[in-house]
């Protein structure tokens, strides 16, 4: 131990500050190289361009390409769906989804399966709009599925934040070319929320609108400068922004500068939007919410309802996500449907996870904590797309724990649990009193662009010359802090010098140095402070937005007042959709004596499993054992997806009914009778242990009809019927 310990601590804190400095300037430097970078992405995998969005009929900035599987990855498997990730294109650069091994990307490769990616590039195409990039994201799911047309199932797509509300509208208006969806942290109902959380739901309305948005892409010639979106997320962490991020880098410098450096490389690589994009996605979905509600249309009258989605939907989100808290990302479930009823008659399966802790990032670059629910996402597709139509969560176990644990895919195992309404309402929503407030925002928005065009437009936009946007690009805060501290400043021409001298002679002291405990001492207390600080902020606009805009002026002014319907539309109830159901209804009631052993088998299978309310990874893992040992030629998956629903209808519509018709669909002999029963055994108790008591007593029955007894069909059983669900009020 040094005599002289403050002493020590003082060298070993300049060499830090000085390999600090020297940090920042490598990272303006990398900022600077790459501004001129056409591509600009942060993936770690190599890839091959196979669509350019500017060769497509309404040229975009956007472009698709193969990832290359690294050496140390499985062979691909030729049959295996392929998966497309589609980056956010919120202010920074594309690659994030493929930022590390453990990425979506490289979740799906370990997988076995063909990988895609969708990025773009820095500038827009002049006059691309966010409907262009709506039906870009077509055309690249259908590129694919032309690639892959003898692939088991159609393509997977996962889309991370602002690209998971994008890739909902495609599907929402062509819903062929897609198979599951899966949006991870991606904002669709964005007036929902709990009060005491999700501050930035407030922000449009205590800025009177999106007036400002329409100036910032004025002011920006046309274009808007996504420098401000990345300084709008940083804001909602000023403990962080201000001072952790930067401290735990000068802290530990010795080895916390490669990771430093490349997360910055992606933060940094700033994009823009044509000011129409970025016009339509506050105008539309962050103060209008007309999204979730069913109300949005395009330019060509196309409307896009997620009700006409025909592909599973994977929503995976956090409580520790102020950005896209889970209210913002489930809330617009119950938003469209009615009940469960309505949400099955629409043929809607949506699985959701909700993750304790991670943050917005955690949860699409897929490191260390939500590297788990990725995993079982990508392994358990073909599950999640035969799974019958309902509202489900997605529960993991550890799989060492469970029984018949050599069944599960990895190392957790996961069980898909049949969910309602009240389920997500634990998440935060939107009671009337919130509604209206935001109504009120809305109405106040379109009054204050109103305004703004007719009077402060023309001005702004006369001022905006060249010069006048170039100078504001190179002046913003977030694009300084790169510059300032790059080689481009003559003042840091001797850090580089300094910084080798430091690394030369480095000598640091060890964690118990008084000084280095100081120094923690008075970390804490400024996270503290800034803590405190963002809290006391946040619970201020809060209240400040709840009383503004509950007030009967601002009611009164906005003319919600005078009404007496809701102030929020919801999606009607459609005559032709209630006719189907009711012709759905009759059919499947005249088809329920048709069929053969394959419908006979997963009518039983569904019923003996209905009173556990859940899907197990483990008994779907034996039944595709079972294909395999048929060959899959012999039931394609999107028959076996066809006939599960088919069936899984029959039993929610008369239970009583598709029970006493079993007996019909089974042939005359008595040994592949007996056979498919053991099958069937082998699917219910996949999850080992004891039967609960209903299902070893429908278990009991099946095996009484199959072998032939015709008194066992005949049981009573709870008949249940759907109906076309009313809207709520």
């Amino acid at each position: 131990m040094t005599l002289f310990p403050w002493a020590a601590y003082g060298l070993d804190a300049w060499q830090r500050s000085v390999l600090f400095l020297d940090v920042l300037r490598q990272r303006g430097n990398a900022f600077l190289e790459r501004e001129d970078d056409p591509m600009r992405h942060v993936l770690t995998f190599g890839f091959d361009l196979v669509l350019d969005g500017r060769d497509l009929p309404r040229p975009v900035n956007y472009w698709m390409a193969r990832v290359t599987p690294p050496p140390s990855a499985p062979p691909t498997d030729p049959r295996a769906r392929p998966f497309i990730v589609i980056d956010p294109r919120a202010g920074h650069g594309p690659g994030i989804g493929g930022f590390k091994a453990d990425s979506e990307i490289g979740v799906a490769i370990a997988a076995g399966h063909p990988c895609y990616f969708v990025g773009f590039r820095p500038e827009p195409v002049p006059g691309q709009t966010i409907e262009d990039v709506v039906r870009a994201i077509i055309a690249f799911a259908e590129e694919v599925g032309r690639r892959h047309h003898d692939a088991e199932g159609k393509p997977v797509a996962i889309g991370n934040c602002q690209a998971g509300w994008a890739l909902l509208m495609a599907a929402a208006i062509r819903p062929e070319p897609f198979g599951p969806l899966m949006v991870a942290g991606s904002p669709v109902s964005t007036w929902a929320g709990r009060q005491g959380h999700a501050p930035m739901r407030y922000l449009g309305g205590l800025l009177g609108g999106s007036w400002l948005t329409h100036m910032t892409g004025d002011l920006g010639g046309g274009k808007f400068d996504g420098a401000w979106l990345v300084t709008n997320f940083e804001s909602g962490n000023p403990a962080n922004t201000y001072w952790t991020k930067q401290y735990e880098v000068w802290a530990d410098v010795d080895r916390s500068a490669d990771r430093y450096l490349g997360f910055e490389k992606w933060w940094g690589g700033h994009v823009t939007l044509n000011a129409e994009e970025m016009n339509f996605i506050v105008d539309q979905l962050f103060v209008g919410n007309r999204l979730a509600t069913g109300e949005l249309t395009f330019s060509d009258g196309t409307r896009v309802d997620l009700r006409a989605i025909a592909s599973p939907i994977i929503v995976f989100c956090s409580e520790g996500d102020d950005i896209t808290p889970p209210a913002q990302a489930l809330s617009w479930v119950s938003d469209l449907y009615g009940d469960i009823d309505d949400l099955r008659t629409h043929g809607q399966t949506i699985v959701y996870s909700v993750h304790g802790s991670i943050g917005h990032l955690g949860i699409f670059v897929s490191g260390g904590v939500a590297k788990k629910e990725h995993n079982e996402f990508a392994t358990n597709m073909d599950m999640i797309d035969v799974l019958p139509p309902g509202l489900y969560e997605a529960v993991l176990r550890p799989a060492k724990e469970e029984a018949r644990a050599e069944l599960a895919g990895g190392e957790w195992l996961v069980n898909f649990q049949t969910r309602g309404f009240a389920d997500l309402a634990q998440h935060g929503g939107t009671d009337p009193e919130d509604e209206k407030r935001f109504a009120a925002v809305r109405r106040l928005s379109e009054t204050n662009v109103a305004l703004y065009r007719q009077f402060a437009q023309p001005a702004v936009r006369a001022l905006a010359t060249p010069p006048v946007t170039w100078g504001l690009e190179q002046l913003h805060p977030a694009r300084l802090s790169y510059t300032l501290f790059s080689d481009r400043n003559p003042a840091m021409a001797w850090v580089r010098f300094a910084a080798e001298m430091a690394r030369a002679n480095r000598q640091p002291v060890a964690a118990e140095n008084p000084g280095r405990t100081a120094e923690r001492q008075v970390s804490e207390a400024l996270t503290r402070m800034l803590e405190a600080y963002g809290r006391q902020r946040d619970a201020l606009n809060e209240r400040l937005f709840r009383e503004l805009y509950a007030s009967p002026a601002v009611q009164a002014l906005t003319g919600l007042a005078a009404e007496t319907a809701p102030p929020r539309a919801r999606p009607g109830r459609s005559p032709d959709h209630d006719r189907f159901v009711t012709l759905a209804t009759e059919q499947l009631h005249a088809a329920m004596a048709e069929g053969g052993l394959h419908e006979a088998v997963l009518r039983a299978l569904l019923w003996v499993r209905l009173p556990t309310a859940s899907a197990d990874e483990r008994a779907f893992a034996i039944i595709r054992r079972i294909r395999a040992a048929v060959g899959r030629e012999a039931l394609p998956l999107a028959a076996f997806k066809r006939t599960i629903r088919q069936q899984f209808f029959m039993l929610l519509i008369d239970e009583a009914r598709a029970i006493e018709t079993l007996p019909a669909l089974l042939p005359d002999d008595p040994a592949i009778r007996a056979e498919m029963v053991a099958v069937l055994r082998s699917v219910v108790e996949a999850t080992g242990g004891e039967m609960p008591e209903e299902v070893a007593r429908r278990m009991a029955a099946v095996e009484r009809i199959f072998a032939g007894d015709p008194v066992a069909g005949s049981s009573k059983v709870a008949a249940r019927r759907i109906r076309p669900a009313a809207r709520p009020a």
